[in-house]
């Protein structure tokens, strides 16, 4: 993510960055969607009443057990459609900004010619906000799909149009902005991840003596998967705020209503404690991590491509200047009083030679050569 040059993206990088985020995103949602189902359910409704779940790698096979036993494989995938339609703008976005205020912030590099780790983190969290603000909708619809399953009294979505346009009427369009604080509250999450993971990617090219742009498949993962599991334990406790704050509006419960983001956590600690912060932690990571990996790589390699399909700008810059200088050519010529008078020039030096046959000196010699 360093080709764009000093002076900033261009229109082709900006295309290259969007269609590479929308095409990675999309690829890790599907491939992660059941964990995030099992997380999603972990945020909203806590720890299920299973009997063998001390463990977490046998809670998250249990749970897979029951929804596959409740639900069939579709509820394995609940919420995938929203949640590639929230990915596909949602990493398009969030790239195309990114790249686009590092250009404008490429004044402030270290000495190796890195954006310094207070520039990274201003990028990251203009593009993070940009983003949550974009997509914040889809993420409410995506929500309440994946949980309206283990839900009792409700009347479910049927699909991706029919839950927006209910939750506009019914909720307005403070339904749909539902959770859109902590969202923006989570900006610090990529504020830490993408700083921790260029100057991640800048040690690992300087290690195997080459750059970011040549970094194998293998390197990208390592710079993503390190700076995912940082970013995600250091700032989890505002996605469970931000997930039962979305899901609330569906579930009409008294019970569990919060009034805005200071009275959720204040129920969530008063109930569950610290711990009440990190359910579904675990599984959360089980999920983040290769879907970081996956986006990343993706990414990183999808560009690589897409920069050596598509023709550089530079090309047509470059042809204007070859055809001006075509076009001046024929004024050096002059008027045609100017080529009569350079035509007979060789004729007027062919007549001081012969004059010059006569012996007058070397002098006059040299003046006849000239």
């Amino acid at each position: 993510m360093t080709r764009e040059s000093s002076e900033g993206p261009t229109t082709r990088d900006l295309l290259c960055n969007a269609g590479a985020g929308a095409a990675a995103g999309a690829i890790a949602a599907t491939f992660v969607c059941p964990l995030d189902v099992i997380k999603t359910r972990l945020q909203v409704h806590g720890l299920p009443n299973l009997p063998h779940s001390g463990s977490r790698g046998s809670l998250i096979i249990t749970s897979l057990q029951n929804i596959i036993k409740n639900e069939g494989m579709k509820g394995m995938y609940r919420g995938l459609s929203p949640t590639i339609l929230a990915l596909l703008p949602n990493w398009a976005v969030y790239f195309t900004v990114y790249e686009k205020l590092k250009g404008l912030l490429h004044s402030h590099v270290d000495r190796d010619n890195q954006l310094t780790v207070g520039a990274n983190m201003v990028a990251a969290t203009g593009a993070g906000a940009a983003t949550a603000i974009a997509t914040n909708p889809l993420w409410v619809v995506k929500t309440r799909l994946q949980t309206q399953g283990v839900r009792s009294g409700v009347v479910p979505y049927k699909s991706i149009l029919s839950a927006l346009r209910r939750i506009s009427h019914e909720e307005g369009i403070r339904g749909l902005y539902s959770g859109l604080l902590p969202a923006l509250a989570g900006v610090s999450h990529v504020a830490i991840q993408f700083p921790v993971y260029e100057k991640m990617k800048a040690y690992l090219a300087r290690r195997e003596n080459t750059t970011v742009d040549n970094l194998s498949p293998g390197h990208v993962a390592i710079a993503s998967s390190v700076s995912k599991i940082l970013a995600s334990t250091m700032t989890y406790p505002h996605e469970v705020v931000r997930s039962r704050l979305q899901e609330q509006g569906q579930a009409r419960n008294p019970e569990v209503h919060y009034a805005g983001v200071t009275d959720c956590i204040k129920k969530v600690f008063h109930k569950d404690g610290l711990p009440g912060f990190y359910r579904g932690c675990a599984t959360n990571l089980l999920r983040t991590t290769p879907a970081a990996i996956i986006t990343f790589t993706s990414f990183e390699m999808i560009q690589r491509f897409l920069h050596r399909v598509l023709p550089p700008e530079q090309q047509h810059s470059q042809a204007h200047p070859k055809s001006d200088h075509v076009k001046h050519q024929p004024e050096t010529g002059g008027t045609g009083e100017q080529r009569d008078n350079e035509i007979l020039q060789p004729s007027q030096t062919q007549l001081n030679k012969m004059s010059s046959s006569i012996p007058l000196g070397g002098k006059e010699q040299l003046t006849a050569r000239h």
